[in-house]
């Protein structure tokens, strides 16, 4: 990465060079929203770290986990950090997804993960099995089989995380297959999700869901409010609705 590209990658999320990867992870949340819009446009999603920061930065867009992970690896290791991605098989329904099925980030001792939607704004501590707060809950790692970690949020299990470190081009096949299966959690529907002050803002499908304060409020959006709710929360200007 250049040093035009890092400092506008640090534009992007209101950070600078002297930024604490605390504050780099949080300004990252907060800036570039958790979306899978290119599956229901139409967008081919490639794996390279060009690819992944051009849509970041020039783009001004968002992603999911292997987008935004591998965006933010790229980003700290421009600014100087040791960074090694991390395969994790996601908890959902009762039972363990595939090998690769989410991305996540170990720098140092700590585990990093901006691309996961509703997640802890801080990094958490990978040597510590004891409660780890952060303002939007509780998290916990837990040792598991084969020297593997459960990360359990507010007592239940988000993934399963690997210790090897990993290539970006390994993550390429279950990404096409997030793309592609039809049973895929990310084509049921166009998500795009941000944390704000208090809360989240999310535009699911034709639904704006605004959580403040612990109450939730939700309003159905024709195709023109779809649309603008996407330029007013996100900045992201479609010329079209996203739809499969």
């Amino acid at each position: 990465m250049d040093d035009q590209t890092l400092d506008a990658y640090l534009d992007r999320i209101g950070a600078t060079r002297s930024s604490t990867l605390a504050e780099l992870h949080e300004r990252h949340l907060r800036a570039v929203p958790f979306e899978n819009l290119s599956i229901h446009l139409g967008e081919a999603i490639e794996l390279t770290e060009g690819a992944l920061v051009d849509k970041v930065v020039r783009r001004r867009r968002g992603g999911f986990c292997y987008e935004l992970n591998g965006a933010f690896a790229a980003l700290l290791t421009a600014l100087g950090y040791e960074v090694e991605m991390l395969s994790a098989k996601v908890f959902t329904d009762g039972v363990f997804g595939p090998p690769f099925g989410h991305m996540a980030l170990r720098v140092g001792d700590l585990l990093v993960d901006v691309g996961f939607g509703r997640f802890t704004l801080k990094p958490l501590d990978l040597t510590s099995r004891a409660d780890q707060r952060d303002p939007v809950g509780v998290f916990r790692l837990v040792d598991a089989p084969e020297g593997d970690v459960d990360v359990l949020f507010d007592g239940v299990v988000q993934y399963r995380l690997e210790s090897r470190a990993r290539e970006l081009a390994e993550f390429r096949a279950t990404c096409w297959y997030q793309q592609t299966w039809p049973g895929s959690h990310f084509r049921r529907g166009a998500t795009c999700s941000l944390p704000t002050g208090d809360g989240r803002v999310t535009v699911a499908g034709d639904k704006l869901i605004i959580t403040s304060g612990g109450e939730r409020r939700e309003e159905v959006l024709d195709d023109a409010g779809i649309v603008e709710a996407h330029r007013e929360y996100f900045g992201i200007e479609l010329d079209r609705v996203p739809r499969l």
